[in-house]
């Protein structure tokens, strides 16, 4: 009896012990939940250089909560765009399997810039070399690949240039697409449309088609340049 006596009163002794677990884990998620949500924003705002401890105070939660999470930049930005990057490797899906290879490219491409025009994180992370993000070499490989295949295609069929290669269309794309967010702020939502025709009827061995939008004026170009130029440094401390 004594010794049953005992093993009760043990048990009894360690259950309040094992109670704060489930709310911790459920604190930790909330904090996390906050972590990506508010990293979201501030990306969307200011890119991917955007100072950590600004996301933890609009987040409500200190730095050391943010680092406890997420101990490398990496590690957050993968959080935050894994679904999103996953929507452009679909959209790549979907290319590959269009009727024809231009219609696939026009396409494709559309949804991209489409992308990289809503937030500037998006832009930063796709138009430049971010290493240690799993989700990004994916969808850098993938990306790659689907513009390779639609430009053999295209060759096959007639529409694309010879002479073009990947590289020539990777790297175009990435500078271009690192315009997107001061001509956006310059122009209008929508201004990317025109440069990105523009490079599109480069590759086509077709005539050239009408130019959507309206052509920037000289101010405008003037305000996307210098937004293009050196940044500023930010208030909010490093991260």
């Amino acid at each position: 009896m004594d010794g049953g006596t005992d093993r009760s009163v043990g048990q009894d002794s360690t259950a309040p012990e094992s109670q704060p677990a489930p709310r911790q884990r459920r604190d930790a998620r909330r904090n996390r939940d906050r972590l990506v949500a508010a990293a979201r924003e501030v990306f969307a705002e200011q890119g991917l250089d955007a100072p950590l401890d600004v996301i933890a105070r609009r987040a409500g939660v200190g730095n050391a909560t943010l680092y406890r999470h997420f101990p490398a930049r990496a590690a957050l930005v993968d959080a935050v765009f894994r679904d999103q990057l996953t929507d452009t490797m679909a959209a790549g899906e979907r290319a590959r399997t269009a009727p024809d290879a231009w219609t696939g490219l026009h396409d494709y491409l559309d949804v991209v810039f489409g992308t990289l025009a809503a937030d500037r994180g998006t832009n930063d992370l796709m138009t430049t070399h971010l290493p240690d993000v799993e989700s990004l070499r994916s969808v850098h490989a993938h990306n790659r690949r689907t513009v390779e295949l639609l430009l053999d295609r295209g060759r096959e069929e007639g529409t694309v240039r010879p002479d073009v290669t990947t590289e020539d269309v990777l790297f175009a794309l990435a500078a271009l697409g690192r315009a997107v967010p001061p001509l956006t702020t310059a122009a209008g939502p929508d201004a990317w449309r025109r440069p990105l025709a523009l490079f599109l009827d480069g590759l086509r061995t077709a005539p050239a088609s009408p130019l959507p939008g309206r052509a920037l004026t000289g101010a405008e170009l003037g305000d996307v340049l210098q937004e293009m130029g050196p940044h500023r440094p930010r208030a909010g401390g490093a991260g």
